[in-house]
C-alpha cells in the first residue's frame, strides 16, 4: 500500500495534488471527482488536499489555473439583472484580457486548451461548472445554454483576434469602443429568445 500523508516539502505535495486533480477532472469531470480520489491518485492524505486547497471547487480552479474567481465576479455581472448584462460581461472579459496580470495566464490557458485535448476537456468542464452556472441565474428562455455559448464564442473570438493575432484595428481599439459595439450583440444572445 502506498504511503499517504505529507511528502517532503510543500511544493512536491502541492504539485502532485494538482497533477492528480488535472487527471481526475479531465477523465471523470467535476461531479464524479472527489477530494479522496485526487488524494489517492497523488499518494497523499485527503486532509492535505483540503489543507492546500480548502474545497473541491478551489482545487478545481487551481487545477485549471483560472486567474480569477467567477464567484467573486458574478455579483457585479449579475447583480443588476439581465438588463445590460452584455455590456457588463464584455467589459469584464475585455478588462481581464487587457490586464497585465491576468492576460498572460488567460493566454496560456487558451493555448493549452487548443493543443492538448485533456486540458481542453478540463477547461470545458470549468467553463460549464464555474462560469455558465452563474449566468443561468439571469438568462432565461428557450435554448439558453446555446445562447450563453454563442456569447462566450463571440467574446473568445474577439480575444483571439485582439490578443493572440493582434488584428488591427481590433487590437488597438479601446475597451469602451468594443463594449459599445459588442454589448448589444451579447444582450441579444442573452435576452429571452
Amino acid at each position: 500500500m502506498a504511503r499517504t500523508g505529507r511528502r517532503p516539502g510543500p511544493t512536491a505535495s502541492r504539485e502532485a495534488i494538482l497533477a492528480a486533480a488535472r487527471r481526475q477532472f479531465a477523465e471523470a469531470g467535476y461531479e464524479r471527482t472527489s477530494i479522496r480520489g485526487v488524494a489517492a491518485d497523488a499518494g497523499v492524505d485527503a486532509a492535505l488536499v483540503v489543507h492546500f486547497f480548502g474545497s473541491k471547487e478551489q482545487l478545481f480552479r487551481a487545477a485549471v489555473s483560472w486567474p480569477f474567481d467567477p464567484a467573486e465576479l458574478a455579483p457585479q455581472l449579475l447583480g443588476p439583472g439581465a438588463t445590460g448584462l452584455g455590456e457588463r460581461l464584455a467589459r469584464a472579459f475585455l478588462t481581464m484580457w487587457d490586464d497585465p496580470e491576468t492576460s498572460p495566464r488567460l493566454l496560456a490557458l487558451l493555448r493549452s486548451a487548443m493543443t492538448n485535448e485533456s486540458f481542453a476537456r478540463l477547461l470545458r468542464e470549468f467553463v460549464v461548472t464555474q462560469l455558465f452556472r452563474h449566468l443561468m441565474e439571469v438568462v432565461e428562455g428557450p435554448d439558453r445554454e446555446l445562447r450563453e455559448e454563442l456569447a462566450a464564442a463571440h467574446l473568445l473570438g474577439i480575444a483571439i483576434l485582439r490578443v493572440v493575432l493582434r488584428v488591427e484595428p481590433l487590437a488597438s481599439a479601446s475597451i469602451d469602443q468594443l463594449v459599445a459595439q459588442v454589448g448589444p450583440t451579447l444582450d441579444r444572445y442573452l435576452q429571452e429568445g
